[in-house]
This record gives C-alpha cells, sequence and structure tokens, in this order.
C-alpha cells in the first residue's frame, strides 16, 4: 500500500517548493529530516514487527480526529481505506465522534498539581465494535485516548490493559511512540498552516512573527 511522500508534514500543511514556508523549514533541516524519518520508521517501517499497517493508520485516524485536525485525520483515513477495510474506517469515524471531549482531564497524585485534577469519561471502545475492530485494537485506541486526554492518569494498570489484549512490551513502546509522534506531526501542521495564511514575509521576520512564536513554544519546530 506504499505511497511515500518525500515529506508528509510539508504534503499536510500544502507547501509548496520555493515558497517562503519551504524556505523556512530548510533552515531547521535536521529537524525537517527526522520528522519525515519519524513518519517513515511508524508508518514504512523496514521491520514493523507485531504492530500492523491496519493498527498503525486506524490509530493514527482515531488520534487525527480526537485532536479535531481534518486535514491530518483525512490522509491517515485514506491510508486505511487503501488496505481495504472500509468497515474498520466507519467503526473508527463513530468512535471519534463518541471520544471526542475537552481536555485534558484526570487525577494527578496528591501533591501541588493536584489543584488541576479534573473528572472526566474513561473512554471505552463501544460494546459490539470489538467483533470488528479486535481486541488488540480496540484496546489501542483506548489507549490512545488516554494518552491524548488524561496521560496524567497513565499508570501500570493502564498498560497491564494492553498486555492483555495481546500487546508485547515492544508493540506498547511503538504504539505509545505512535500517538506522540502524531501529536508531534499534528501542531506543526497546524502551526505552518496558520503561517501559510500570513503575507509572505522573508523567514526572518517569520521566526520571530508572534504565529511562529506560538510554535515554538509548543517545541515542535
Amino acid at each position: 500500500m506504499s505511497t511515500i511522500l518525500s515529506d508528509v508534514i510539508d504534503h499536510l500543511a500544502g507547501i509548496e517548493p520555493g515558497s517562503h514556508l519551504d524556505i523556512l523549514r530548510a533552515q531547521r533541516l535536521q529537524a525537517r529530516e527526522n520528522a519525515q524519518k519519524s513518519y517513515l520508521a511508524l508508518f514504512e517501517p523496514e521491520y514493523p514487527g507485531n504492530v500492523t499497517a491496519l493498527e498503525r493508520h486506524a490509530v493514527a485516524t482515531f488520534v487525527a480526529g480526537l485532536h479535531r485536525q481534518q486535514v491530518v485525520l483525512d490522509f491517515y483515513r485514506a491510508a486505511l481505506l487503501r488496505l481495504e477495510r472500509p468497515d474498520v474506517a466507519e467503526l473508527i469515524d463513530a468512535e471519534i465522534a463518541r471520544a471526542s471531549v475537552k481536555g485534558p482531564y484526570g487525577r494527578y497524585p496528591k501533591g501541588p498539581l493536584a489543584a488541576e485534577d479534573r473528572d472526566g469519561p474513561d473512554y471505552r471502545v463501544l460494546s459490539g465494535y470489538e467483533k470488528v475492530l479486535g481486541a488488540r485494537l480496540s484496546a489501542a485506541l483506548e489507549h490512545a485516548h488516554l494518552l491524548v486526554f488524561r496521560p496524567r492518569d497513565a499508570s501500570p494498570a493502564a498498560l497491564q490493559k494492553l498486555l492483555d489484549a495481546g500487546w508485547s512490551t515492544t508493540d506498547i513502546v511503538t504504539l505509545s511512540q505512535l500517538v506522540a509522534f502524531l501529536s508531534f506531526q499534528i501542531r506543526v501542521v497546524a502551526g505552518l498552516r496558520a503561517l501559510a495564511a500570513e503575507p509572505a514575509h522573508d523567514a526572518a521576520d517569520l521566526y520571530r512573527g508572534p504565529a511562529f512564536t506560538g510554535l515554538l513554544a509548543s517545541g515542535t519546530v
């Protein structure tokens, strides 16, 4: 199913060669290259191990949907459909609608941060969907939701649920890396698309601008 792009972030952000955003990204060439290498390692791996392409793209579609980033969602959903599992894609769409909430929430250990505790739903895949999604993917979606909305609730018990569903420790590392990468990728794309809406300036001006400052503060560039 491979349809490898030379730079996925450029594609998602709509960056054209020679544009002011292309010049901007070229000033952080190593970061640009590493982002693409991370994408390839997670979605086009030479040695995929036990985490299937279906699981990778289903989780990516779900996470992009939770972040409400339609461009990124469409990209990963299209890849999911190329795997010829429209039934899974339809259930992922339904679960995005069910699972979308405002976050973050959860509870910190006792201490100063406990003042920020906030209650929220403990997401579970809809009963009956597991027959199509399977135990592994269902558990992965639930864990991805935890990482997106309530990472403060991460615990050995949460990891045990993945182990019980058939995820090995190596698989869990891959899943966690995938969700973390998507959070990074989504923020970079959102920031670059915001910059694209700004009038063209030279790269130095863009680095000093408020939109880029906000993106830089997020640690994504």
